[in-house]
Formats: C-alpha cells, sequence, structure tokens
C-alpha cells in the first residue's frame, strides 16, 4: 500500500502565493513521476505540472511562468509552489505518484485532494 498526504491548501486573494506538498510513503521501490492535477466543479482533471526523477518537468500551460515543481527525493515529497494566483486557479489539487514496487511492478496512485480557493 502507498499514502500519499497533501497539505497547503486553502484560500487566498487574487495575487497571492500557496506552496502545495504531498508526502509518499508505503511500499515504494523507487518513485519515477511526481505530479500535480486538478478539476474544478464540472471539469476535467487536467494536467498542472509533473516532474521526472532527473528532475525534467512539464507544465500545463495555464500555469506556466507561475507555478514551480520541486521534488525532495530523500523524502518522497513533491512540492508546488503557486504565485500570482488566480481565480480561475480555483480547484482541488490532487497529487499523482508514478512508482514501482519492491517486484518492480509500475503503479500509479493518487492523493485525497486538497481545495484552492482564490477568490477576493
Amino acid at each position: 500500500q502507498v499514502q500519499l498526504v497533501e497539505s497547503g491548501g486553502g484560500s487566498v486573494q487574487p495575487g497571492g502565493s500557496l506552496r502545495l506538498s504531498c508526502a509518499a510513503s508505503g511500499s515504494i521501490f523507487s518513485i519515477n513521476t511526481m505530479g500535480w492535477y486538478r478539476q474544478a466543479p464540472g471539469k476535467a482533471r487536467d494536467l498542472v505540472a509533473v516532474i521526472l526523477s532527473g528532475g525534467s518537468t512539464t507544465y500545463g500551460d495555464s500555469v506556466k511562468g507561475r507555478f514551480t515543481i520541486s521534488r525532495d527525493n530523500a523524502k518522497n515529497t513533491v512540492y508546488l509552489q503557486m504565485n500570482s494566483l488566480k481565480p480561475e486557479d480555483t480547484a482541488v489539487y490532487y497529487c499523482y505518484l508514478d512508482y514501482s514496487k519492491y517486484d518492480l511492478i509500475r503503479s500509479g496512485s493518487w492523493g485525497q485532494g486538497t481545495q484552492v480557493t482564490v477568490s477576493s
């Protein structure tokens, strides 16, 4: 079993900042990709940012230049620094983990989600 514990969501005014964290624990042999997705009411879940084991990153078009993803491999933790937040960033943010178990079978896991609300 793998557990993902997310933290850092909340409410902020437009232009503000938040930092999300997601810590992974459990039966993990190695982590391939860690990332963040978000889902607004009535919309599909969209990519926010992902980071590969080597540090390469990919961002959704709407967050480029405002959000920064990083990871601490020693802590199996991924972070999302969100700056210049806009009302359209309001959504539930989900952490995603692409990992290999000790039997080397690759698997994926989602966090429970954390609400981010941007409003004046």
